[in-house]
């Protein structure tokens, strides 16, 4: 690793933290003496993306930080959170012992995080992933969230005034 500020190649490392699936290294160059932080991440073995088209893509965290980043666009969604997010969907799919995902599984990773982050980014995820088109779909999609009771606080229990 070479110094930021000095590009020389040897450092030591001040201390060793880690950080969920990665490491935070404190490292002080032993030319200058600046100071800095490197992170560490364990490559794993990923199975190829499988497109709608049919066509394969090794799997890329950056496709998922960008489909979540596009999702949470002016939610109060950070953007730690969103790649954290991202890094759990890349450890479910390092956990598949199949070859092969398709785009659609790890779409459906990202919306089970989703949910858990913000509704209406997962929403408009889920409105892309499955192709709501109307009204109906997406109240099929919002329907665990309302509980019992339908849009506007209404339990739906058939027509109205019946």
């Amino acid at each position: 690793m070479n110094c930021p500020a000095c590009q020389h190649p040897e450092s030591k490392v001040l201390e060793t933290r880690a950080t969920g699936d990665a490491l935070k290294r404190r490292r002080q160059c032993l030319q200058c003496n600046h100071r800095f932080t490197t992170h560490e991440r364990v490559e794993r073995k990923l199975p190829l993306v499988v497109k709608r088209e049919g066509r394969r893509e090794p799997f890329d965290h950056d496709k998922v930080v960008e489909g979540v980043r596009l999702a949470c666009r002016k939610r109060p969604v950070d953007a730690r959170t969103i790649d954290e997010l991202a890094s759990r969907v890349e450890v479910k799919v390092s956990l598949s012992v199949a070859p092969e995902v398709t785009s659609a599984e790890i779409g459906e990773l990202v919306l089970a995080e989703l949910a858990a982050v913000d509704i209406v980014a997962y929403v408009r995820f889920a409105s892309v992933l499955r192709g709501i088109e109307g009204p109906d779909d997406l109240l099929q999609l919002l329907r665990p969230y309302l509980g019992a009771a339908g849009p506007g606080g209404v339990v739906d229990g058939g027509g109205q005034g019946d």
